[in-house]
């Protein structure tokens, strides 16, 4: 037992003074470059061009007589336009706390003359919507259930305090 171990230690030994003897030497290609790279002859450097100062604009929109960025200047863009509004009366669906992009379409189901589009959310459950449901976290209302999508409309800010409609579709998954 104590033989076995005197002899693992020192082929532990013989090894490792194998292997740090690989690690030193074999620089000299390596001398010769930087050698001769420090011969070369240094380059000019071009010099920094020249910053012209930033000249400042004082903006006194009554002074001159033109409108001021900062304000809409549309009734539309004001937010009082007769546009899309999300219904905040409406009591939310369960499908409405998912973003539109982590749901996907399983299939479909027809149970008389309804057609129903089966929904599989990230939690792995499986839920029949039909057009009129709400789902995605933008007021998606579903207005077409095909074989192989659901097509919804939904209300979205258009940055300026309005809302618009847009087209969206939740595609059959593999």
């Amino acid at each position: 037992m104590r033989t076995s171990l005197i002899l693992k230690r020192s082929l532990l030994m013989a090894l490792l003074a194998i292997g740090l003897s690989a690690c030193g030497g074999g620089s000299d290609d390596l001398d010769k470059y930087i050698n001769g790279v420090k011969q070369r002859p240094g380059g000019r450097i071009d010099p920094l061009p020249e910053i012209t100062p930033y000249e400042t604009f004082n903006y006194i929109a009554d002074r001159q007589g033109i409108r001021s960025p900062f304000r809409p200047d549309t009734p539309q863009a004001s937010g009082g336009g007769n546009g899309p509004r999300p219904d905040v009366e409406r009591s939310r669906e369960y499908l409405e706390s998912f973003p539109l992009d982590t749901l996907g379409m399983v299939g479909t189901l027809h149970i008389n003359e309804t057609m129903y589009g089966l929904v599989q959310t990230s939690d792995g459950l499986i839920h029949r919507v039909i057009p009129g449901n709400y789902m995605g976290q933008n007021d998606g209302r579903i207005t077409l259930i095909s074989e192989s999508e659901i097509g919804l409309v939904e209300i979205i800010s258009d940055g300026i305090g309005g809302y618009i409609e847009r087209d969206a579709a939740v595609g059959l998954s593999d």
